[in-house]
C-alpha cells in the first residue's frame, strides 16, 4: 500500500466552506497568499510584485479599508488576483492547473491513481475550508481511498471550549473521520498563548478521549529572534503537551521549517531539533518538494542527508510520506514526489522505504497492510 499522508480536497475560495460567510473565506484565503512565500508579479508584464500589501499593515489582517484590494477567484488562469494602483496582481499559491481554484475528491483520486497511490489523509486548513460534512462526503464516495481530519477553531476554543468540544465529537464519532489537526498560528493571530494548557485543557482533555491520531502544524512561536528559535521554542511547547497526554498518537506535519535551517545548498539542523521524538508517539511527515522545489530540483539530492538524518534519528517506522497534494504541483508531478524516494534514496534500505511510503501511515491508522510496495 502507498499512503500519502498529507492531501488536500477543497472547494473555491468563494464559497464559505464552513466558514460563516464566503467574505469570511475569502479573507483567510488573502492573509494565506499575503504571507506565503511563493513570489507575486504584476499581471500585465509579470514584474515582481509585493503580496505583503494585501495585508493591513496596523495588523496582519486582510486589508479591506477604502474598498480594500478586490481580491478574488480568477478562474480562467486558476489563480487568485487583486488590484492595487489600479494594477492587477496575483500569486500561484495554487497550482496553475486547478478547474474553477478547487480540488474536489474526484481530482484527488484521478491524480492518486495515475501515480499508483493506493490511500491518502485528507489534511485541513482555515484558508481551505472548515466544512466537516464536505469532508465527511468525500470519504464516503471513496471510503476505499481516503481517510479525513478533523478541523479545529483555534482561536475559538478558549472563549468556548464547550462548542469546540461538541464539534470535535461531532466530526470524530459523529461523522466518523479519523483524526484532529491543530494549528497554533491561528491562536497566536488572535493573541492567544499557552495553547498545550490552561484554557485550552478541556479541549484537549476531550481531545484525547476520541483516541484518534493528533497532527500538530508548528510554526515559529512569537516573541523570539528569528524563526529558527522560535520553531525550537515551539517544540518545547509540544513537548509538555506531550507530557500530559502521553497516550496520544501525534504526528509533525510538513517536516520543519527547512527555509530557516539553509546554510547555502545544505540543511543543517541542531542537535535539539530531534528531542521531542524521544516520545516514541510522536511521528514526523517527509515532504520536501512542497517546501523548497522552488530551490532544489527534482530529484532533490540537496535534501538526501537531511532524510537520512531522520531515518537515523527517528526511525523509518515513525516517518510518514506526504505530498501536500494539489499544491506540490507547482514543482513535480505525483509521480516524481514518489520515485524521488523509491528510486533514489537507496540509503533508507527497503523496508525503510516501504515505512516512509505508506507502511508507517497504515500502522497509524489501523489498517491490515502495514507496509508498501516500493519501486
Amino acid at each position: 500500500m502507498i499512503f500519502d499522508s498529507h492531501v488536500y480536497c477543497f472547494v473555491s475560495p468563494d464559497r464559505p466552506a464552513g466558514h460563516r460567510t464566503a467574505e469570511d473565506h475569502l479573507a483567510e484565503v488573502q492573509v494565506f497568499h499575503a504571507l506565503h512565500h511563493q513570489p507575486a508579479w504584476r499581471v500585465r508584464d509579470r514584474a515582481p510584485a509585493d503580496a505583503r500589501r494585501l495585508l493591513d499593515t496596523a495588523a496582519d489582517e486582510p486589508l479591506r479599508h477604502a474598498g480594500g484590494v478586490d481580491f478574488r477567484v480568477d478562474r480562467e488562469h486558476g489563480r487568485m488576483v487583486w488590484t492595487i494602483d489600479g494594477e492587477d496582481m496575483t500569486k500561484q499559491v495554487y497550482p496553475p492547473n486547478l478547474h474553477d481554484v478547487a480540488f474536489g475528491p474526484g481530482s484527488c483520486i484521478g491524480e492518486m491513481d495515475y501515480a499508483g497511490v493506493d490511500m491518502a489523509l485528507m489534511h485541513v486548513d482555515r484558508a481551505l475550508g472548515l466544512d466537516v460534512d464536505f469532508l465527511a462526503a468525500c470519504v464516503r464516495r471513496y471510503p476505499d481511498r481516503l481517510r479525513a481530519m478533523a478541523p479545529v477553531d483555534e482561536a475559538a476554543i478558549p472563549s468556548d471550549p464547550a462548542r469546540a468540544i461538541v464539534d470535535l465529537q461531532h466530526a470524530i464519532v459523529g461523522l466518523g473521520l479519523h483524526a484532529i489537526k491543530f494549528i497554533p498560528e491561528y491562536a497566536y493571530r488572535a493573541g492567544l498563548d499557552g495553547w498545550d494548557d490552561g484554557a485550552f485543557r478541556p479541549f484537549w482533555e476531550a481531545a484525547a478521549d476520541l483516541h484518534v491520531p493528533i497532527f500538530f502544524t508548528l510554526g515559529a512561536r512569537p516573541g523570539y529572534a528569528d524563526e529558527r528559535a522560535g520553531f525550537l521554542a515551539e517544540l518545547g511547547v509540544l513537548e509538555r503537551w506531550m507530557e500530559r497526554y502521553p497516550d496520544c498518537e501525534c504526528s509533525l506535519t510538513h517536516g520543519f521549517p527547512y527555509r530557516a535551517f539553509l546554510d547555502g545548498n545544505r540543511l543543517v539542523l541542531p542537535d535539539e531539533i530531534w528531542k521531542p521524538w524521544q516520545n516514541p508517539r510522536l511521528r514526523l511527515e517527509v515532504s520536501f518538494p512542497v517546501r523548497l522545489g522552488d530551490l532544489f530540483d527534482y530529484p532533490y539530492r540537496e535534501v538526501w542527508p537531511t532524510l537520512e538524518q531522520m531515518a537515523e534519528r527517528i526511525g523509518t517506522d515513525r516517518l510518514m510520506w506526504g505530498t501536500d497534494m494539489p499544491f506540490q504541483n507547482r514543482f513535480c508531478t505525483y509521480r516524481q514526489s514518489r520515485t524521488w524516494i523509491e528510486r533514489y534514496c537507496t540509503f533508507l534500505g527497503t523496508d525503510g522505504r516501504a515505512d516512509v511510503m505508506g507502511g508507517t501511515a497504515a500502522r497509524l491508522f489501523g489498517l491490515a497492510d502495514g507496509r508498501a510496495e516500493s519501486g
